[in-house]
């Protein structure tokens, strides 16, 4: 606490080192002292001063009480004497040098209120003050959507709002016109799709915000050991707390930002981190720093946490993701778009129809039930002028009706659905519905390396001593002492271990993957004994590995002798810059000149260029005085070069095949990896992404950096490899590759990969290996890169499956729309009612949808080009197949329409029964020529058997509908002889389909043949 004193001239300071926190009562007493010692300080002043000022003069005091969480530089108060920013720079900037300047651990512990044995207290108000200082380790969620939201959505929707307003006007039109027990039939069908469709709408979109909600919840189960009050107790994840004392073990996620102290040892997986396969960072007092989202690979310890929930550098990683979280697919912006156009079709229609209806009625060319004009001049009466009038716009709407796709969202989410289960039988997790469909659509696959492309397991492949390699029996003399020092710096120089099996099992390793490649290297090859190395000498220090330097230490000393040896090993090319000589072959300790320094830096060169990992160890003998006067500092110059290995990243062996796969299919991958280009162009050549003449020099390799806006497209697409890509760098190529067109997948499973997922089309996530950022960025979770090939063979049959609803809810729209115009411009009358209307479309959106969505995956799906972006949902083979349909079904019903009751003998009701059921009927049918683009329509119909069962119980119900339900559907029952002529009608279709098949199209779409749509820009 400072107080300030300004008398009415000069200003006296006073300086109070007071405890950093008090109670209230504390607070109250210590003002006071404070108060009391300024006042005689003034008193004291005063006195001095009486001499120069005789006079009475007026004078103030000032007390001024600084908060001490102000002085620490936090906006807001907090009762700790320190602020949020100042632990999370200290842990961030990974600065020792930093945390020692402000007084290591203890200091951090003591400032934050912990102490480091009997952790926090633990009541709850101590529990309220650290969530108000620090917050809480949870992690922010886009706000939820709720129910309002959703209908707000539905209401959007042009289609909907079309609906609606027909439905708000048919009923009174329909009773006005039929009287109020026809017209409830009549005009409360609408009202019933209008509120089907909503209802509908609004679930979907309302269970989706649910799920997406869903997968930002961070799971809270995971379980701690803490020590609160001197007592270790269990917490979950989401109640660890700033000053939290957090025991740390193998295979633990690490909850939060923190420090580790108590001189104890971890090995922390940060690959999620920097997605760096082999980023195994050892955590000691001299590298304490741990970071959420991490791992324990190995060890045990405690940590003391600084920064939780948002705070965290996890959480700084996560921020660009929560925005824009919701991603239209290339498939809904086409439908839309399509939607869009067929209603604004059907009021062009609605309103053509209206026009012709009265010029035909008022020019007197429309007949009533007799014969008998319906408007005669001067002698129709207003209320039959009226009636005329609301039976053409029931008309009218009615056609409308027809030709709005209502039932389209509801069929393509019933496809959706059950293609989802059907995938996650096959081991393909969905957690975005829409992707099931976009992944069909994907024209590029950008993938990372490290546990997708490679299995994260390596093994030593070259061995050399000097500058030559080791083929034969390195376990023979005369390299017996050299071999033995190698031993030793393996065995020693190490956190890893080896389990020792039981007989006849194999060797257990553990540690980073290059560290148990090389362990089972030494194991088997220079037949290490790990437990007779380490008895017969002692670790005196450490130098931890880090992911700056990569290199680290040991100094140890052999019970035998006393012999002291530095021992050092990691990146060739700093280990062999701390070397003065080397061992050849033969045993003999040469210096290293300038000659051959500059052979290993060719031999490590070449390595590189092979994709290999190239890891060196030198030793030192040191004197044991020399030990006693170190400084913490184990000595790294004047070394000796032992021996070098190359390590290699293994591939999954089935990467190639599935790489072949998706270029076959053309899709385009690409790898983007933050290793250097030498490790990246192998990896990618033994995947099988690039080729044995790419390189760089023409394009297919680039680094991060390289890419900027104003690269060319052509260049852009030429990359097949891009190297050194910070996660900066992955989200500005995705970026770039959806401008020019492309839908985009990303796999990947490391934090780092997250902004990528996030931006893409369709982010794919590989099974637990990934992180809980990569999973709850991705649309899909895949077991295995292969997978990949299965998911898009998926994604492509959903939207082979879509296309094909669309090509027979189409063909049922347009021939329901010509009948029912030419009828109503020719009659005045609509043959198909809006209830049968309704009843087709309901069917056909529902059961049609489901018995579609049946068709499995075919190898045929594989070898046709992907969709893309800017492909026309409709192609001219559905343009053919649907117009051949429908004017089939046109002029079949239209003969009825006209010469039925001439062609049957029946009456007007029954003749609008055999319309109606020959048009269902046309549709059931029709099924069956949309399943199949071939000719052979019934091709491998025998095996899906959940198709010809979906097609009995679409009869059955129909059936029902016309005989049993006919108040309903406006019908009459029908003779056995008439079904059989319905049946024929419709069966006609088959040979039709075949014939319209064997015509060929035109590769360009028809849309732009005709000039009604520019071609677009893939």
């Amino acid at each position: 606490m400072t107080s300030i004193l300004r008398g009415h001239h000069d200003p006296y300071e006073v300086s109070l080192d007071l405890p950093a926190t008090m109670r209230e009562i504390a607070k109250r007493w210590h003002l006071a002292f404070a108060t009391i010692y300024c006042s005689r300080a003034f008193t004291a002043s005063a006195k001095k001063t009486k001499q120069l000022f005789p006079r009475k003069s007026p004078s103030y005091t000032s007390i001024l009480i600084h908060d001490l969480a102000q002085s620490c530089g936090s906006d807001h108060p907090t009762p700790f004497n320190i602020d949020q920013s100042q632990l999370t720079k200290l842990v961030k900037e990974k600065d020792l040098s930093h945390l020692q300047k402000f007084g290591g651990v203890e200091k951090v512990a003591s400032t934050l209120e912990t102490d480091v044995l009997a952790g926090i207290s633990g009541d709850p108000d101590d529990i309220s003050r650290r969530q108000k200082a620090f917050g809480v380790n949870r992690y922010k969620k886009p706000p939820a959507t709720g129910l309002f939201h959703s209908v707000f959505e539905a209401f959007k929707d042009l289609t909907l709002i079309i609906l609606l307003l027909c439905a708000a006007l048919l009923p009174g039109f329909a009773i006005k016109e039929n009287g109020v027990k026809q017209g409830w039939y009549n005009g409360g069908n609408p009202f019933f799709t209008a509120f089907l469709m909503i209802v509908v709408s609004i679930v979907r979109n309302y269970r989706q915000s649910r799920l997406f909600d869903k997968s930002y919840v961070v799971n809270s189960d995971i379980l701690f050991d803490v020590i609160r009050k001197g007592r270790p107790r269990q917490v979950s994840i989401s109640e660890i707390l700033v000053g939290d004392v957090v025991h740390l073990k193998k295979n633990n996620p690490i909850p939060a930002d923190g420090l580790l102290f108590g001189g104890q040892y971890l090995q922390v997986d940060e690959s999620s981190m920097t997605g760096d396969s082999d980023c195994v960072e050892e955590k000691s007092d001299w590298n304490p720093f741990l970071f959420s989202r991490t791992k324990v690979a190995d060890g045990s310890g405690r940590m003391l946490v600084t920064s939780v929930g948002m705070n965290t550098n996890g959480a700084k990683m996560m921020s660009p993701i929560n925005c824009n979280s919701s991603k239209p697919s290339p498939l809904r912006a086409r439908l839309n778009k399509l939607t869009s156009s067929i209603s604004k079709v059907s009021l062009v229609v609605n309103f053509l129809v209206l026009v012709v209806l009265a010029i035909c009625y008022f020019m007197g060319n429309k007949q009533d039930k007799h014969r008998k004009r319906e408007f005669v001049p001067g002698q129709t009466m207003g209320d039959d002028i009226m009636n005329s009038v609301v039976g053409n716009i029931v008309a009218a709407m009615t056609i409308a009706l027809v030709l709005i796709p209502e039932g389209l969202p509801l069929a393509i989410t019933i496809t959706l659905v059950h293609s989802m289960k059907r995938m996650m039988v096959d081991g393909v997790t969905v957690r975005n519905i829409s992707a099931c469909e976009t992944m069909g659509s994907a024209t590029i696959i950008c993938t990372d390396k490290t546990d997708t492309l490679t299995m994260n397991q390596m093994e030593v492949t070259e061995f050399l001593i000097g500058q030559a390699p080791m083929v034969e029996n390195t376990s023979s003399s005369p390299l017996e002492p050299v071999l033995g020092l190698i031993q030793e710096g393996v065995a020693l120089n190490t956190t890893s271990s080896i389990n020792k099996p039981s007989s006849g099992s194999e060797y257990e390793f553990s540690g980073s993957p290059s560290d148990k490649a090389i362990l089972s290297w030494a194991v088997s090859r220079l037949k290490l004994d790990m437990e007779k190395t380490k008895k017969n000498a002692k670790v005196i220090q450490f130098e931890a590995f880090n992911s700056q330097k990569k290199i680290r230490g040991a100094l140890i000393k052999k019970t035998a002798n006393g012999m002291v040896h530095v021992h050092w090993k990691g990146a060739a090319e700093m280990v062999l810059a701390m070397c003065s000589s080397f061992y050849e072959r033969s045993e003999i300790k040469k210096d290293l000149d300038e000659d051959e320094r500059e052979g290993f830096d060719e031999i490590i060169r070449k390595m590189r260029e092979r994709g290999l990992r190239c890891i060196a160890f030198a030793y030192k003998q040191v004197s044991e005085e020399a030990t006693k006067e170190r400084e913490d500092k184990i000595q790294e110059d004047n070394l000796t070069l032992l021996g070098l290995v190359g390590i290699k990243e293994l591939c999954c062996p089935t990467v190639k095949g599935a790489v072949q796969a998706c270029q076959v299919a053309g899709v385009n991958i690409m790898m983007i990896t933050g290793d250097n280009i030498s490790t990246a162009k192998a990896i990618a050549t033994e995947c099988g992404i690039l080729g044995p003449n790419d390189d760089a020099s023409n394009g297919a390799i680039v680094k991060g950096a390289d890419l900027n806006d104003d690269m060319p497209e052509e260049t852009l697409l030429g990359v097949r490899v891009m190297a050194s890509a910070s996660p900066i760098h992955k989200r500005q190529m995705v970026k770039r590759l959806k401008q020019g067109g492309h839908v985009v997948a990303v796999i990947g499973d490391s934090m780092n990969n997250a902004q990528a997922l996030k931006k893409a089309d369709i982010g794919v996530s590989v099974g637990n290996q990934g992180t809980e950022v990569a999973r709850e960025s991705s649309d899909i979770i895949i077991e295995k890169f292969t997978s990949v090939v299965n998911k898009l063979q998926w994604g492509r049959c959903v939207h082979d499956n879509i296309q094909k609803f669309i090509q027979l809810q189409l063909t049922v729209n347009v021939a329901a729309l010509l009948i029912d115009f030419v009828a109503a411009v020719s009659s005045g009358d609509v043959p198909l009612t809006a209830f049968q209307l309704l009843w087709v479309n309901l069917i056909m959106d529902t059961l049609g949808a489901f018995a579609l969505s049946t068709e499995r995956p075919t190898r045929e799906l594989m070898e046709k080009p992907p969709m893309g972006r800017t492909e026309p949902l409709i192609t001219n083979v559905m343009w053919r197949n649907l117009v051949g349909q429908a004017i089939h079904q046109v002029a079949v019903l239209l003969t009825l329409q006209f010469r039925g009751r001439l062609i049957f003998g029946v009456n007007e009701a029954v003749k609008r029964t055999l319309i109606f059921n020959a048009f269902f009927l046309c549709q059931v049918f029709n099924l069956f020529n949309v399943r199949k683009l071939k000719k052979n329509m019934f091709e491998g119909i025998h095996e899906n058997k959940p198709f010809l069962g979906i097609i009995f119980l679409t009869v059955v119900l129909h059936v029902v509908m016309v005989e049993f339900l006919k108040g309903f559907a406006v019908t009459d029952r029908l003779s056995g002889g008439q079904w059989g002529a319905c049946v024929g009608i419709a069966a006609m279709s088959w040979p039709i389909g075949w014939v319209v098949k064997c015509i060929p199209v035109p590769d360009t779409p028809i849309l732009q043949l005709l000039g009604i749509e520019k071609e677009e820009a893939s």
